[in-house]
């Protein structure tokens, strides 16, 4: 039915795809597309029904070329903007939408995008290729101030305005271009024996500025949830407490920050429920075999 090269092994796959609990005839939406995993598993439950999917990488865009199924459709831009790209396609309504929110594996082992703090490669982390922020941007034309906001908000990293500082200071003798410029200024602040997950932190601060993530998250959220038909599901795999945060959030209580609001009668008003109390978690299993899996937190919600 349909052939694509796979370069990203899915997480959480068996539990999303039960989760999303699809009907043959119906209209799903996987707004990040990636290497393909969890679309074409969703199209094998299809017969009169469609799948569209997203994603703003070049990548990803050509992997979808390859698959040849008259259910699926693949629109190449940001999931922030589904809702509008569904309508131009005649779509008004959804029966259960997917979202896999971490960098692919393929992004990460591909040293110019500039994901991994294990390869050289430029300063880069730009979803989309064509965005006009890169990492290196951020890290040398921002101000000092700015810097340890990011650091702090997005990678929690603890001496965040000490970093910052030096950042600034090392980028006034030569600009910093490429992971290795940046990990040698982040090798003299990182805890002893902790230097990965501090370098993780930052990267993670860093990927979340140049992409909006947070932001993109936020309005993703508000408007698709618009569009599921009620009883539809929306599942969500994220992989850090940011995220996850939002996410659970909206899902409780129908927005990101504060108490569920309730009418004059105490009623809850709230356009979803949540399927599960707590995040679904990947099996020991699964885990080994795929490490990325290890931070994968699932929550699934259904429209009231």
């Amino acid at each position: 039915m349909y052939k694509v090269m796979t370069y990203h092994k899915p997480v959480l796959l068996k539990e999303s795809i039960e989760a999303l609990q699809i009907r043959s005839d119906g209209t799903y939406v996987d707004l990040t597309f990636g290497g393909g995993g969890h679309a074409m598993a969703i199209l094998e439950h299809l017969k009169e029904g469609t799948l569209y999917a997203f994603d703003q990488d070049q990548d990803a865009s050509e992997n979808a070329a390859r698959i040849n199924s008259k259910s699926f459709k693949f629109i190449k831009n940001n999931f922030r903007f589904a809702d509008k790209f569904l309508k131009l396609h005649g779509v008004n309504q959804v029966d259960g939408i997917l979202a896999d929110l971490g960098v692919s594996s393929h992004q990460i082992d591909t040293p110019e995008r500039g994901f991994s703090t294990r390869f050289e490669g430029e300063l880069d982390m730009r979803m989309d290729r064509e965005a006009s922020v890169s990492a290196k941007k951020v890290i040398n034309k921002y101000t000092e101030e700015d810097l340890h906001k990011i650091f702090g908000m997005y990678g929690e990293v603890k001496n965040a305005k000490t970093l910052a500082a030096a950042i600034v200071q090392a980028r006034n003798i030569e600009p910093i271009k490429t992971n290795e410029d940046l990990k040698k200024i982040l090798n003299e602040f990182a805890p002893r024996g902790r230097e990965f997950k501090y370098y993780a932190q930052v990267f993670q601060a860093l990927r979340i500025e140049v992409n909006s993530e947070l932001e993109v998250l936020k309005e993703m959220l508000t408007r698709c949830m618009n569009m599921l038909k009620p009883g539809g599901r929306f599942v969500i795999i994220s992989y850090h407490s940011l995220e996850d945060r939002l996410v659970k959030n909206y899902f409780n209580k129908g927005k990101f920050f504060g108490e569920v609001e309730k009418d004059v009668f105490g009623n809850e008003l709230k356009p979803m429920k949540s399927v599960s109390r707590k995040p679904i978690l990947a099996s020991e299993k699964e885990i080994l075999e795929n490490n990325r899996a290890r931070s994968a937190k699932m929550r699934v919600a259904e429209k009231l």
